[in-house]
């Protein structure tokens, strides 16, 4: 089968040459790269669900229970980050920047860790009975606890 490719070079040397191919003769070269760069964001996006929810990596043993599970997953991915995105409210995402990986721009992880955090402040039981067991913590403390446990797993 005939196919068109467009090849990609980076004027700066940062990356590597990349073929984009196409089996539609009829397309311009410039409709070949947009609709890579389109692609793109889609790439990213099941990347992250594949790294962090375990899209594509379930262990059921019929076919159907993975076609309903992956569904669930991505729709998961959705909600948080449209629970992000409403929390807040156009300002910047904090994201944490750890010494041996710096990343320009927040990711799922602080999406999903931001989140978590929110509904962990929100009381669970509210009426338990007061239990001499129970001590208090202080905010500062708490604050550090739950900014470290939202990054787990």
């Amino acid at each position: 089968m005939p196919i068109r490719w467009v090849l990609i070079r980076d004027p700066a040397g940062q990356f590597d040459p990349q073929a984009l191919l196409c089996t539609d003769q009829t397309v311009s070269a410039p409709q070949i790269v947009e609709w890579f760069v389109l692609r793109w964001q889609l790439e990213v996006t099941f990347h992250e669900a594949r790294a962090h929810l375990g899209v594509e990596t379930q262990r059921q043993w019929s076919a159907l229970a993975i076609q309903r599970t992956t569904p669930a997953l991505l729709g998961l991915f959705a909600l948080v980050t449209l629970v992000a995105h409403e929390l807040l409210q156009g300002q910047a995402l904090p994201d944490r920047q750890a010494a041996w990986s710096t990343t320009p721009l927040p990711t799922f992880v602080d999406t999903r860790a931001l989140v978590r955090r929110e509904l962990w402040a929100v009381p669970v039981f509210p009426l338990s009975a007061h239990s001499p067991d129970l001590i208090d913590i202080p905010r500062s403390r708490w604050d550090r606890m739950t900014n470290a446990l939202a990054y787990v797993a």
